[in-house]
């Protein structure tokens, strides 16, 4: 069984690019989460945190690109992103006038 995690601490920040805009024409959202979050918790998430019906959500594990720091090479942390599908009709206020 997975850890518990309190569902406002599972949803990190939302992503917003051209591509991320253009998906909320199609009720999809995307947000950085937690690395321990499963697809039940992040849909309990945005369910409590945004008061909609969630009808999908995807995820993937974004690999940490690397950095140069002098002759040493490094990785930044790897971090995952989710993309909530909603029901039809259903929108996330903080994403309009994007």
């Amino acid at each position: 069984m997975p850890k518990e995690i309190h569902p406002y601490a599972v949803l990190l920040r939302p992503i917003i690019t051209e591509k991320t805009t253009v998906l909320t024409g199609a009720d999809k959202y995307v947000f950085e989460v937690d690395l321990r979050a499963n697809k039940n918790q992040i849909k309990e998430a945005v369910q409590v945190a945004f008061n909609v019906r969630v009808a999908e959500v995807n995820t993937m594990v974004m690999k940490g690109k690397p950095k140069r720091f002098g002759r040493r090479v490094t990785n930044r942390p790897d971090w995952k992103k989710a993309i909530v599908t909603l029901v039809s009709g259903d929108k996330i206020e903080l994403f309009e006038g994007i």
